[in-house]
């Protein structure tokens, strides 16, 4: 085995894995000798169960054309390795004929295993998508390869569906107005140049837009004058997004804005505009058209249905390689959608609000890191009322937040145990008595209290009067300025209180019994990594409440180096991607409601090589917190 994994040292991209994984890997691979020329894998017939690293020897691989000539044969020397394009591809059958040369010495590893690695590490990954992209340049090459008109869901596909920049695509020329310009004057304009979006400018800056849809409901519906000055109707709540960015994330802003139309700038210099018509005609295979039909649905029983099919766009997500931090963002953001409906559904119940008021979720909500195990963590602030007022605003909102929660337990988010809920009384207040409450925690600073105001801190607005919250979550970081010694010690107490589950010497992963499984609890190991970021953010009064968001912050603020950065990075998402396949394979597999108890014997090898190597990443990290508090 030694000498496998110095060989596996020395060939790219295995060079870039962990020793221990690579032993790992060692013990599990088949050794192939072919003494005389043999054929590995049959065109269209042969399934590929494995990836081969050639050791010796050499493989031939062609494609038969229709007519039964060979085309484009490539060699593959020793250090070659063979059957990642197909394997990525979930191409059951082989695409090529691949015959071994006399005497040629090949070690396989098995397709599963080798999916796992390709999770678990991004580089390595991702030498294969640029190779196999090179590949693609070839238009005969690209020809054989998509010549089954059916598309399969793969790894590559789906790299190249979450990994497509926007400067891709070519946004729409801007067209500009004066803001004096009358809506008649827009009109004649936008028939002209066949365009739905024109934008204002004023001083040489885009101060709003005016759309078609403006024009027909602003104007024309309403009976308004077409000598309306255009001001007097825009929209002058523009969204932009940077040439760079992704296209997921472009979508993702549209839907929580719920504008139609994004700028995209480079830098100070407007670029042009792109529809979300346009975006989503780019993901006609997205799930991001999934969360545009929850945006249509008009019933709770709906929404339960859509929330229902989460499970399985998420095992296809997962299976096709998609990483874990934006299967976060898209169920998180499906969820916050189903939310926003609720509140609309419940809103039309019941009489106007008798005072603004914000919704907040908290949280893995609150953080955007939502799995499939998920309950309810919100809560409302509403302005300060007249005393006369007070009991009559507060027993609205209750009233209102009891029917949101019933409802949303009813589509499938949970009622939370520890009752943060904005049904509880507790979680529902005035700005002002939220204000008391933060001063009150802080002050005392009990692990309990320090847990409640952890919890908040992870707060993140959903819906109504933004300002409401802004005030809130600007008092909350002034506030920690009064924060005592005590405060930050409970805090690191809280982020301590879970060790790893590895066995002495950490030799294994540790389990306990539960309904005679042998499991671990995958959400408690990834604890440490979310307290431990947020106690470094709240010491740094860095205010992002996404984990990974934390990380970049306190990288570029100089808190923490590169090299601890990409272990945290690397070790979460891990994390997080393991606990999602886990969850949707209860669901769809197994049958049984999603749990973050996992059985170690239904992970591959490397991907229990993995995990312990994180573990040990995540106890040393919380060593060396301790040191630092003297805890």
């Amino acid at each position: 085995m030694e000498n496998w994994i110095s060989f596996l040292q020395t060939l790219s991209p295995f060079n870039l894995l962990p020793v221990s994984v690579l032993e790992d890997v060692a013990n599990i691979m088949t050794v192939h000798h072919y003494v005389d020329e043999s054929t590995v894998y049959e065109q269209d017939k042969s399934e590929v169960q494995s990836v081969d690293i050639i050791v010796e020897g050499q493989y031939d691989a062609y494609f038969y054309d229709s007519e039964g000539q060979v085309c484009l044969v490539e060699h593959y020397n020793a250090g070659s390795v063979y059957g990642a394009s197909s394997v990525l591809l979930n191409k059951k059958k082989s695409i090529r004929q691949v015959i071994a040369q006399k005497e040629t010495t090949a070690i396989s590893l098995d397709k599963e295993e080798f999916k796992s690695i390709c999770r678990s590490y991004d580089d390595f990954f991702h030498h294969f998508t640029i190779q196999f992209g090179q590949k693609m340049l070839n238009d005969e090459y690209a020809h054989f390869v998509k010549r089954d008109a059916t598309r399969e869901e793969n790894f590559m596909d789906a790299d190249n569906i979450f990994t497509r920049r926007i400067s891709t695509i070519d946004p729409r020329r801007l067209i500009t107005l004066s803001a004096e310009e009358t809506v008649q004057e827009a009109a004649d304009l936008m028939y002209k140049k066949t365009v739905n979006c024109m934008y204002i400018e004023q001083d040489g800056k885009l101060i709003g837009s005016i759309t078609k849809d403006i024009l027909l409901k602003q104007i024309l519906a309403a009976g308004r004058p077409m000598d309306t000055p255009v001001i007097d109707v825009a929209n002058c709540s523009i969204i932009s997004i940077h040439r760079d960015a992704l296209l997921f994330e472009a979508l993702l802003i549209m839907f929580q804005s719920k504008e139609e139309f994004i700028l995209v700038v480079d830098g100070e210099e407007n670029l042009g505009y792109l529809s979300r018509y346009r975006l989503l005609t780019e993901h006609a295979q997205s799930p991001l058209v999934f969360i545009q039909s929850v945006k249509l649905s008009r019933s709770v029983n709906e929404l339960k249905n859509k929330w229902d099919r989460v499970p399985e766009l998420i095992a296809k997500l997962i299976g096709r390689g998609v990483n874990s931090e934006i299967v976060n963002r898209i169920v998180t953001t499906i969820s916050d959608e189903i939310l926003l409906k609720v509140i609309e559904i419940v809103e039309n119940e019941m009489p106007p609000a008798p005072a603004k008021y914000a919704f907040m979720v908290m949280g893995s909500e609150g953080r955007q890191e939502q799995t499939l195990v998920t309950d309810q963590d919100n809560a409302i602030i509403y302005e300060d009322k007249a005393n006369e007022q007070r009991e009559l605003v507060r027993e609205y909102f209750l009233e209102f937040a009891n029917k949101v929660s019933t409802q949303l337990n009813d589509i499938g988010f949970k009622f939370c145990d520890g009752g943060y809920m904005a049904m509880n009384p507790k979680w529902t207040h005035s700005l002002s008595h939220w204000k008391g409450e933060y001063d009150e925690w802080i002050k005392r600073a009990d692990p309990e209290l320090v847990i409640q105001f952890s919890t908040f801190f992870d707060c993140r607005f959903i819906y109504g009067e933004e300002q409401l919250f802004d005030g809130l979550k600007e008092y909350m970081v002034q506030s920690l300025d009064n924060a005592s010694s005590k405060f930050y010690y409970s805090l690191t107490v809280n982020a301590l209180q879970y060790d790893p589950p590895l066995t002495s010497f950490f030799k294994e992963i540790k389990t306990f019994s539960h309904e005679e499984k042998k499991v671990f609890n995958i959400k408690k190991a990834m604890v440490p990594i979310v307290d431990l970021m947020r106690m470094w953010a709240l010491k740094h009064r860095i205010i992002e409440t996404n984990t990974g968001k934390r990380m970049q912050k306190l990288l570029e603020g100089g808190y923490i180096d590169e090299k601890k950065y990409k272990e945290l990075i690397q070790a979460y998402y891990y994390l997080m991607g393991v606990r999602l396949k886990h969850q949707a394979w209860e669901i769809l597999d197994n049958f049984s409601p999603p749990t973050n108890l996992v059985e170690p014997k239904h992970l591959t090898q490397v991907e229990r090589a993995t995990l312990k190597e994180i573990f040990k990443f995540i106890k040393d990290l919380q060593s060396g917190v301790k040191m630092e508090f003297q805890y």
